[in-house]
């Protein structure tokens, strides 16, 4: 890999993950609707809309690999989501495709398995279980990174982050946390590992809470430097019934009614519970 794309560049974790990419990489061309600040030497700038397939498409001339970072992070507003999350992620394989693209890393999400409870311990191979209409874009994304190995041989890791924030803020947070410099480990992995096919790992720091197997992650030749309870900044808040018995916290408040509801790996009742 000589000449890099990251798309959402000038987003949170864009903006993160940059200082941490342009050492390894010849060449790293930055994808957003607005323009980054501060542009390093070996950093260019294009403006692109990725729902747009001729723009997606001159936006990745003459790249070997892309980061996509783009689209909506948080909200409820599904022809949003649809738009920027389902229509922009296939718009930007499929211009990988036309310009023989050779790898994408994928930013996927924890939100992806969020409907998970909080003392199950979980791996990539465990079913889907999205958490909310975010959640649902970035497995719909993951399957998208399938269908282009299978059909056109672009290989892709894609990364389910847990929490890309400066420092973790909750307890959640804590277990889930992943450094800018341990996510670029990943992204680095995903842009050169010779074996990566259509993959899936859990993008979380040296985290003391387990909630996932990232076994695949470490075999892969990922070994995070930072742990998350030495950055935190826990700041003050409370999380309802709902949020406390799930992975995904918060996001799996999103229109649910109150009932917990519990299943096993066949996909029968386990427990129903009534909160408040």
């Amino acid at each position: 890999m000589k000449r890099i794309a990251v798309t959402g560049a000038a987003g949170r974790v864009g903006t993160l993950l940059r200082p941490h990419l342009h050492a390894y990489f010849e060449h790293v061309h930055l994808i957003d609707l607005q323009e980054p600040a501060e542009l390093g030497e070996n950093e260019t700038f294009v403006r692109a809309d990725l729902t747009k397939l001729d723009e997606a498409t001159a936006a990745l001339k003459d790249v070997d690999g892309v980061v996509h970072l783009a689209g909506i992070a948080s909200g409820i507003d599904m022809n949003a989501i649809l738009h920027a999350n389902v229509l922009g992620t296939y718009n930007l394989y499929e211009a990988a495709r036309i310009n023989k693209v050779q790898r994408v890393v994928y930013a996927s999400s924890n939100h992806t398995t969020g409907f998970y409870p909080r003392g199950e311990v979980i791996s990539p191979l465990d079913p889907m279980r999205p958490d909310s209409p975010y959640g649902l874009s970035k497995c719909w994304g993951e399957l998208v990174a399938g269908l282009y190995y299978d059909t056109s041989g672009i290989r892709s890791l894609s990364i389910r982050i847990g929490n890309a924030g400066t420092y973790p803020n909750s307890e959640r947070s804590v277990a889930i946390w992943i450094s800018a410099r341990d996510l670029a480990q990943l992204v680095r992995i995903g842009l050169t590992h010779p074996q990566i096919a259509a993959t899936v790992v859990y993008g979380v720091s040296d985290t003391d809470t387990q909630w996932w197997d990232n076994e695949l992650a470490a075999r892969l030749g990922y070994q995070p430097q930072d742990r998350p309870r030495d950055y935190a900044l826990i700041e003050e808040g409370s999380e309802g019934p709902v949020a406390l018995a799930f992975q995904g916290g918060g996001f799996c408040e999103i229109n649910h009614d109150g009932t917990i509801r519990m299943r096993d790996a066949d996909g029968l009742v386990k427990s129903l519970e009534t909160v408040e």
